[in-house]
């Protein structure tokens, strides 16, 4: 079975179980990196990608977006947006599923954690500081780099026409790595509204002991923050780096 829409769920069931994965164990009870940091997660998160984009391709999607961001951006910059309604429904359903499967992965540990933030950390993000300007202006900003960076990276202008093909998943994760490092520490850096929505959706309807709120009153941040960011960096692209 190989399809856009097959690759892009499968791409990003990978990423969601890998990166919030991450996340669980670090912030939930009794896991053996319990209180590893910020570092593992970013670390995590980045090396996620990389697994996602590789099982994007493998599964049958060329563009291995993975993210609806990115998939916006790029139908911004290149005037075609025939992959749109194939790819985002893929996203979104594949970050439930992986959701699934880090709770199923951690049920031990879910009753161990008395924190309900910490609970849903393992699904989706939160600012540290909420102020609803400065929160929508870091998921904006991270997700327009990401957008702006990704589009660099593969760009015809890039020395050698561009990175060889198995080096392009590992640059993507990089930057999500550096994204994370140097500008992640105020929302949790989502910059995928799926990333988000899919498993904050799950943690709504999972039967997790003590979870507490989904916190939707957040949940449009990650949403409207990450399509600006894609819209602004597809425009960037599309004068700055054809």
């Amino acid at each position: 079975m190989h399809s856009a829409f097959f690759g892009e769920f499968m791409g990003t069931l990978v990423l969601v179980l890998l990166g919030n994965g991450t996340v669980a164990n670090v912030v939930l009870k009794k896991t053996l990196g319990e209180n590893s940091g910020w570092m593992v997660i970013c670390t995590g998160y980045g090396l996620a990608v990389v697994a996602g984009v590789f099982t994007a391709i493998a599964c049958g999607s060329s563009g291995a977006h993975i993210n609806p961001a990115v998939t916006l951006g790029m139908a911004i910059a290149q005037g075609d947006f025939s992959n749109v309604a194939t790819f985002i429904p893929a996203q979104i359903l594949g970050a439930m599923v992986g959701a699934l499967l880090v709770w199923l992965h951690f049920m031990p540990h879910w009753p161990l954690t008395q924190d309900q933030g910490s609970k849903l950390a393992c699904f989706s993000t939160g600012p540290a500081v909420k102020s609803t300007g400065a929160n929508l202006l870091s998921e904006t900003l991270g997700t327009f780099l990401l957008v702006v960076i990704i589009g660099a990276i593969f760009s015809k202008s890039v020395s050698l026409g561009g990175p060889a093909p198995a080096l392009g998943p590992f640059l993507v994760g990089g930057t999500v790595w550096a994204i994370g490092l140097g500008l992640g520490g105020t929302t949790g850096f989502a910059i995928n509204p799926a990333r988000d929505l899919g498993p904050r959706i799950m943690h709504a309807i999972l039967p997790i002991p003590g979870k507490g709120g989904s916190n939707w009153g957040y949940a449009f941040i990650p949403i409207i923050g990450e399509v600006i960011g894609g819209v602004l960096a597809g425009a960037f692209i599309k004068t700055a780096l054809q």
